[in-house]
């Protein structure tokens, strides 16, 4: 218990008096997407465009470890001031279970493709559950510290769980939030089949564990009832038959014939099959709506920092609140992203934060970077120059073929100025080299254009494999790697778009043409794929590849620094056609004309989760 208290109290201090308290350590977000959805035919926001400013309140979808999210969240910067206290409901749906199946499934017209979590998400999911429920406890812990945080006076938060953790979170709660300011263990009973054999009574429920920040939290009993009208005056049994706008449902009454007034009806398993988006852990939006409805305010910020399916930020939406969800899962922001502008939302941020290379290697045993790239060019086959006339820590040769390998740092995004500063040096170091090798960690998302605009046959760019800090925890696992020689580097992926045009439509405007040419994927090699799973991308990559495009987006008058996504397509959209596997490969909007030149940014997302952005200017 001691060594408890001593680990809370160290998180507690930690979390909030660094992070949170003006610490020099900057966390800052990142906006990826300026996102203006629009369900209409052409696809293409239409309303005037909201600009970004701090007096302005934006929703925001947040890619990233959620401590880093709400680190940054936290941290007051000159574009964003601190959500400390502000936030008046918190509703978290953390993972249950260790055991859970993280694989996606990517649907294709010709077969789906299983794929294991991104990873990221790997080293996420075997951090939290290295030491078992320990290690779970010990990610919980920082992140409600935060939590607390985030809440204003009139805040609550709910954390959803279930029989696996429930119980030992209730006592992390309570030592966090204050065991007086627990309110409820709300109980969530559903139906479902009951598995043969089973020697144990069926777990049908999950609970909601709620507390408050103070006694001036916000709860709306008046807003949570659901009303319904009979649907039959005749009892049946115990039973009784009632509709709501959307169904028919069947209750089953107490013994005074009567169901209880807070009673509600949630629909799961069949019932909720219209509102699935392919989300394993999706919850029902009746469930989050009782939630919503009961502790926050129109407008009040409702916040969801394991947003999944993003059920939270599409009810609060619905409901007129503000929202802030973030996740790890590609997947889950992907659907998230899509769910949103399928609903029509109002415009919002999607915005990532976190350099998960960079965290990974300093968790390894790596003391410098100039260890860690020799280790890399050992496993590209690289020689080492000798130290005492290498004066960059990062170069290796290859002498058979002239080449200058280049090991960018895992803490450096490699792009333009990198490709420039490697092309340099094969013109000039040590005599000049035939070729230049860059291998990088990651990338700017213009990259593949950087690359086209350099053309330049004698400078590759390849990736080191996403995973390779994660085998490369000690300094002997690196030796075994090397003497394996199984390490695979590959090539980008990146978007073509075929000639940009404007057409004449009238005195005002004009008719924007946008269309997708290819789509270069990296290789199925490093994708995180079983063989068979490989051997059908690689299918899909030689003959189809834009249909691994999962969505696309335009922003007409790219300003250089945000990306506005004014029109965009995605997979399931039947608006624009009845294909659900594909996206349009073009686009026409109807813009205003310029006096000046326009410049045109494309981005698009493949069923994989990598972002590639090219741009054109049309004179």
């Amino acid at each position: 218990m001691k060594s408890y208290q001593k680990f809370l109290k160290e998180e507690r201090r930690k979390q909030i008096k660094f992070w949170g308290g003006g610490g020099n350590y900057n966390l800052i977000l990142q906006t990826n997407e300026y996102v203006l959805p629009s369900k209409d035919e052409s696809g293409y926001f239409k309303e005037k465009v909201k600009e970004i400013d701090e007096n302005s309140w934006m929703n925001k979808l947040i890619y990233g470890d959620n401590l880093l999210a709400m680190q940054a969240l936290l941290t007051e910067s000159e574009n964003s001031p601190s959500m400390r206290g502000k936030i008046d409901l918190i509703y978290i749906d953390p993972p249950f279970d260790s055991k859970a199946d993280y694989r996606t499934k990517v649907n294709l017209q010709n077969g789906d493709i299983q794929q294991k979590p991104t990873v990221i998400e790997q080293f996420a999911y075997k951090d939290t559950w290295k030491d078992g429920t320990a290690s779970y406890l010990e990610m919980m812990v920082p992140r409600l510290i935060l939590m607390r945080e985030f809440l204003s006076e009139k805040g609550s938060i709910y954390v959803h769980i279930d029989w696996h953790v429930g119980h030992y979170l209730k006592v992390i709660l309570d030592d966090i939030f204050g065991k007086e300011n627990f309110l409820n263990e709300v109980v969530w009973v559903y139906s479902g089949a009951t598995s043969p054999g089973l020697k144990v009574y069926a777990r049908r429920h999950d609970i909601l564990l709620l507390y408050k920040k103070s006694n001036n939290y916000i709860f709306n009993p008046d807003e949570i009832r659901q009303e319904y009208s009979e649907a039959s005056q005749s009892m049946q049994g115990k039973t009784k038959k009632f509709h709501n706008s959307d169904e028919e449902i069947v209750i089953e009454l107490n013994k005074k014939g009567k169901f209880p007034e807070d009673w509600i009806y949630i629909p799961t398993g069949i019932a909720m099959a219209k509102e699935r988006v392919g989300y394993g852990t999706q919850k029902p939006k009746a469930l989050l709506e009782r939630v919503i409805k009961a502790s926050s305010s129109e407008n009040s910020v409702v916040a969801d920092f394991f947003c999944g399916s993003g059920t939270t930020g599409a009810v609060a939406e619905k409901l007129g609140r503000k929202w802030i969800m973030s996740d790890l899962g590609k997947p889950a922001c992907m659907i998230t992203r899509k769910r949103l502008i399928d609903q029509d939302s109002n415009p919002f941020l999607f915005q990532s934060i976190g350099d998960y290379q960079k965290e990974q290697y300093e968790q390894s045993e790596f003391s410098t970077i100039r260890d860690l790239s020799q280790v890399v060019m050992h496993l590209y086959g690289a020689r080492l120059f000798n130290e005492s006339e290498n004066i960059h820590t990062n170069l290796g040769y290859i002498k058979e073929s002239k080449t200058l390998i280049y090991v960018d740092s895992p803490s450096k995004m490699t792009g333009y100025n990198t490709l420039v500063k490697a092309q340099k040096l094969r013109n000039s170091y040590k005599g000049g080299w035939k070729k230049v090798v860059v291998l990088g960690w990651n990338f700017v998302q213009s990259i593949g254009q950087d690359i086209q605009q350099l053309n330049d046959r004698n400078l590759e760019v390849l990736v080191i494999p996403p995973d390779l800090l994660d085998q490369l925890k000690t300094k002997s696992s690196a030796k075994k790697l090397i003497e394996s020689g199984k390490v695979r580097f590959s090539s980008l992926q990146y978007l073509k778009i075929k000639n940009t045009s404007t057409m004449g439509y009238d005195s005002e405007n004009e008719e924007l043409i946008v269309e997708l040419d290819n789509y270069i994927l990296l290789s199925p090699d490093a994708m995180p794929l079983d063989d068979k799973n490989k051997e059908k991308l690689r299918y899909v990559i030689a003959n189809e590849p834009l249909s691994l495009i999962e969505y696309w987006s335009v922003d007409p008058d790219y300003d250089g620094e945000v990306f506005r996504s004014k029109w965009q397509d995605y997979r399931q959209n039947t608006a624009n056609d009845k294909d659900p596997y594909n996206v349009v490969k073009k686009a026409v909007l109807t813009v205003p004309k310029l006096n000046h030149s326009r410049k045109i940014c494309v981005k698009a997302v493949d069923v994989f989760g990598f972002e590639s952005a090219t741009t054109v200017e049309l004179k």
